[in-house]
C-alpha cells in the first residue's frame, strides 16, 4: 500500500532524527526552558525579522489553535473562520469546548476575503441588539487552506488592514506553511507574515517533524501570560527540548523550505500527469494537496494499492478525492499512482 492520504504518515526527516539522537543522553531543564529551545526561538525571530516576537512550541495543530484562540478572546467573543476551516470541521469542537463560538463564513476555495470580514463586523455593530450577539474578536485563516489553496500577498494585506481597523486579531494556521511558501505564485516570506499577522505558526508535524508547531506571537497584547494558557490546555511538554531540537534541524541550511519544494514539486508532477490524462480538479491547488475528480469505479480499484481521502461525492458516479505528498514521498510513488489511473475515456 502506497499512502497519499496525508503528509504526516511517516516518522520524521532523517536530519531531525539525527539531531534528536545526537543529544539523547544530555540533561537539560524541562518545559521549553532549555538552551535548544532558546536557540530555536532566536532562529525563528531572525527568520521572521521580528526580534520582539514571542515564540512558543506546542505539540500539535489543534492544541495550538485552541490555545491561541483561548488566550486571544474574551468570553463574549467568537472567531471568524471559513466554513471549511480546520477549527470548524476537523477539531471535534475544540474551540467551542474552550467557550468560544465559531462564526463561519462561506469560503471561496477555502479562503476568506477582507470584504467578508468587513461585512460581518459592519452587520454586528449596526445591529441595535449587538450586545445579544457573539462579538467577532479574531479572524482565523490557514495557509495553505484545507483545499490546498494559498492566499496572495494582496489578500493578506487586505485582511490585515480590515482586522486592524476593526480591532480583530489575525491568526494564521501554518500547519503546512512550507508548502505555501514554496508554491507557485507565493509572493511573500516568513517576515511578511510577521508583518501581516498578530500571531501565526510554523508547522512541524506536517513538515518533517515527529510532532510540533512553533507559535509566533507578534502582537505584544497576546504575549502576556501565554505560557499559563499553554499549561492550562495541556501543551507544556515536560521534555520541551524535543520540540526546540526539531526546529533547529528543520531550520538549518534551509531544510524547511527544501521539504516544501520537494512535496510541492511532486504534487505538481501528479497534477500535470492527471491533467494529461484528461481529469479535472475540484479546486486549483498549487501546493501539496490535490483534489482530482475521478469515477468511483476507478477509485474502488485504486484503493487496493493506494490510500487517499474521499473529499466529496459528485453526480454521475464521480468523486473528488485528496492526494497529499510529503517530505518522504518518492518520485516513483507518484509515477506508480499515475500509471494506475487510466486516461479519461
Amino acid at each position: 500500500m502506497i499512502r497519499f492520504e496525508s503528509d504526516y504518515l511517516e516518522g520524521a526527516h532523517p536530519r531531525v532524527l539525527e539531531k534528536l539522537a545526537e543529544t539523547n543522553g544530555e540533561q537539560t531543564p524541562g518545559y521549553g526552558e532549555d538552551d535548544y529551545c532558546r536557540q530555536a526561538r532566536d532562529r525563528i525571530r531572525e527568520l521572521c525579522r521580528a526580534p520582539e516576537a514571542a515564540v512558543h512550541f506546542l505539540t500539535g495543530g489543534t492544541q495550538a489553535n485552541r490555545t491561541v484562540i483561548a488566550a486571544a478572546l474574551r468570553p463574549h467573543q467568537g472567531v471568524v473562520s471559513a466554513d471549511t476551516g480546520h477549527i470548524h470541521v476537523h477539531e471535534t469542537g475544540a474551540i467551542e469546548n474552550a467557550g468560544h463560538k465559531i462564526l463561519a463564513l462561506p469560503g471561496r476555495d477555502g479562503k476568506l476575503s477582507a470584504g467578508q470580514v468587513e461585512a460581518l463586523c459592519a452587520s454586528h455593530w449596526a445591529n441595535p441588539s449587538f450586545e445579544h450577539e457573539t462579538q467577532p474578536g479574531l479572524v482565523y485563516i490557514s495557509n495553505p487552506t484545507e483545499l490546498g489553496t494559498i492566499y496572495t500577498r494582496g489578500e493578506l494585506e487586505e485582511l490585515s488592514a480590515v482586522c486592524r481597523r476593526r480591532g480583530l486579531y489575525l491568526f494564521l494556521d501554518g500547519a503546512r506553511l512550507g508548502a505555501a511558501l514554496c508554491a507557485e505564485g507565493c509572493d511573500y516570506t516568513f517576515s511578511d507574515l510577521a508583518s501581516f499577522c498578530d500571531v501565526f505558526y510554523i508547522g512541524g508535524t506536517k513538515m518533517g517533524a515527529l510532532f510540533g508547531e512553533a507559535v509566533v506571537i507578534v502582537n505584544p497584547a497576546l504575549q502576556k501570560d501565554f505560557r499559563y494558557y499553554i499549561k492550562q490546555n495541556g501543551g507544556m511538554l515536560a521534555k520541551g527540548r524535543l520540540l526546540g531540537l526539531q526546529y533547529l534541524a528543520l531550520l538549518e541550511d534551509g531544510l524547511y523550505l527544501e521539504i516544501g519544494r520537494h512535496e510541492v514539486s511532486l504534487a505538481a508532477r501528479l497534477r500535470e500527469g492527471l491533467a494529461e490524462k484528461g481529469w479535472e480538479f475540484l479546486v486549483d491547488s498549487p501546493t501539496n494537496q490535490l483534489f482530482p475528480i475521478l469515477p468511483d469505479t476507478v477509485l474502488e480499484a485504486l484503493g487496493k494499492s493506494f490510500s487517499f481521502n474521499h473529499q466529496q461525492s459528485l453526480p454521475g458516479g464521480m468523486s473528488a478525492v485528496r492526494f497529499c505528498t510529503s517530505w518522504a514521498t518518492r518520485p516513483e510513488d507518484v509515477e506508480a499512482l499515475l500509471n494506475a489511473i487510466p486516461a479519461r475515456g
